[in-house]
């Protein structure tokens, strides 16, 4: 790594997902479980958690390779549950500048959970920096993947996350990134719809394609009220009398 990355600023963004350590541990070790009685060796159960890295998608490919579903079958599935990883991606890449190196490696170990996290830290508009990026998703590696191996060697005496409520974890944390976010009316309207969109999307459509739908409505809205704000600011800036508009 450059020294530009190596720097305090990484060592934030490892402490900055700290706190969802517990709600990520119990999930890697669920899959590891699903993953091994699916048929997975424990290298491949592995081996999937170091080079896929997506909780989801890998939940979902274990329970396709237990139903003997093709590659071409588990490629479509978990590209369609990742997509919205594009959004983030171009989020990111107009914050930041990178060079192709960091972007392969940002791309790499992206979550939606680094994402939520960096964007919340981030000044509004202002640069993310690469350090407290890759900070915050090598975190998140190193606990997804240290929990994957103690699922695989522990098994059957796990017990289920979502029995004990831990799946709640997730959507709260999540939550507790966005309301600080909500600094503006438009802004808190734009979440209201994508939340309200969400709830139906999710009942009409693949929860992959309903989230990335959702995004661009959700974003292409955001564009839409913030360029009539800007709009609305810059003719009533223009209408003020010289003298006003100098003070």
């Amino acid at each position: 790594m450059s020294a530009r990355i190596l720097t305090p600023s990484f060592a934030a963004g490892f402490r900055a997902i700290l706190p969802l350590w517990v709600g990520v541990a119990p999930f890697g070790l669920a899959y590891a479980v699903s993953a091994r009685a699916a048929g997975l060796s424990l290298l491949d159960t592995q081996l999937m958690s170091l080079t896929v890295f997506a909780g989801a998608a890998q939940f979902t490919a274990a329970g396709l390779f237990a139903g003997g579903a093709s590659p071409l079958a588990l490629i479509l599935t978990t590209f369609i549950i990742n997509v919205r990883h594009l959004l983030y991606s171009l989020t990111l890449g107009q914050r930041e500048r990178l060079s192709w190196p960091q972007r392969f490696a940002a791309a790499q170990f992206l979550t939606d959970e680094a994402f939520g996290v960096v964007i919340a830290a981030a000044p509004a508009g202002g640069p993310i920096g690469i350090g407290f990026l890759l900070g915050a998703e090598l975190s998140l590696y190193l606990v997804w993947n240290a929990s994957t191996l103690a699922g695989s060697l522990l098994g059957g005496f796990l017990p289920d996350p979502e029995a004990i409520g831990l799946d709640v974890i997730f959507p709260l944390a999540f939550l507790a990134l966005l309301v600080p976010l909500l600094r503006r009316p438009v802004d808190a309207g734009i979440a209201v719809f994508s939340g309200l969109a969400g709830l139906l999307a999710v009942r009409l459509m693949p929860s992959g394609i309903a989230i990335l739908v959702v995004g661009i409505l959700g974003a292409l809205l955001g564009a839409w009220l913030t360029s009539n704000e800007r709009a609305s600011k810059a003719s009533g800036t223009a209408t003020l009398p010289r003298a006003e508009r100098d003070s």
